[in-house]
């Protein structure tokens, strides 16, 4: 019972390191992070190419490691050296830190690529927001205390391992196949000043989330087969159709015209 215990207090101070890299990372994104003084582009900087070279192997680190971790095949070395039900924390916990070494490491490029005001900086604020809104709310659809490593360790307690979730497209899921994702997208390009190191963030950012996405379709349909190969085929990647999809009255969607996510 005293390892169980422990399992679930590593499991909630792994959950506790993310909120502050996640709070961090928030503000980072959007310069507007008050209690550290240092975002994306407000920090100490240098020579132009030595901060491209740093920021690049900052996000090169944080993409590898959550790429690799994430495959079955790591996650079955891990638990062959740790209790399955620590797996996911740990998970967590590395990302985390690595995301906070990215955060506190980063160096700015403030040079200004566009910068708008008025009604299009009014819109592209709040599209910025709504981009982490949409972040949060696709974590609970799909259990956010599983995917962040709580689940498995209140299962642990009781002497039982957490049961696999069943393959489900909840609300957004039926518009985009990853809606999760397409927040992070939003949150990154979305802003009324963008500089040269905000975008080189977005961009790779954006290069490591198709890949990463990518990896995961594989990965799913390894899992579940003919069921997300139809899912496929009716929603989307990325961008929602505005037209053409239609939900049954069980809930998925029905066929509608093939386009490319």
């Amino acid at each position: 019972m005293f390892g169980r215990l422990l399992i679930l207090l590593y499991a909630a101070v792994s959950y506790a390191v993310f909120l502050v890299s996640f709070g961090w990372a928030v503000g980072f994104v959007g310069n507007t992070n008050l209690i550290t003084g240092k975002s994306i582009d407000v920090g100490v900087s240098g020579p132009v190419v030595e901060a491209v070279m740093i920021d690049v192997l900052l996000l090169a680190l944080f993409a590898v490691q959550h790429s690799v971790m994430a495959r079955p095949a790591f996650k079955r070395m891990l638990t062959r050296m740790i209790p399955k039900a620590a797996e996911r924390s740990t998970y967590v916990l590395l990302s985390s830190l690595v995301l906070l070494l990215l955060l506190w490491q980063w160096r700015p490029i403030p040079t200004l690529v566009w910068r708008l005001d008025g009604i299009a900086a009014t819109v592209l604020t709040g599209l910025h927001w709504f981009g982490w809104l949409l972040v949060l709310t696709s974590t609970y659809l799909i259990d956010h205390f599983d995917l962040f490593g709580l689940r498995q360790a209140i299962f642990a307690v009781r002497g039982t391992e957490a049961p696999a979730h069943p393959f489900k497209t909840p609300l957004l899921y039926r518009l985009v196949r990853h809606p999760l994702m397409l927040g992070f997208l939003i949150a990154f390009w979305a802003t009324p000043e963008m500089s040269v190191g905000h975008l080189l963030f977005a961009a790779l950012n954006t290069v490591y989330i198709l890949v990463g996405v990518w990896l995961e379709e594989r990965d799913l349909v390894a899992q579940f087969g003919a069921s997300y190969e139809r899912y496929r085929q009716r929603v989307p990647m990325l961008l929602p159709r505005l037209v053409g999809s239609r939900f049954n009255a069980d809930g998925e969607a029905s066929p509608a015209p093939r386009s490319n996510p």
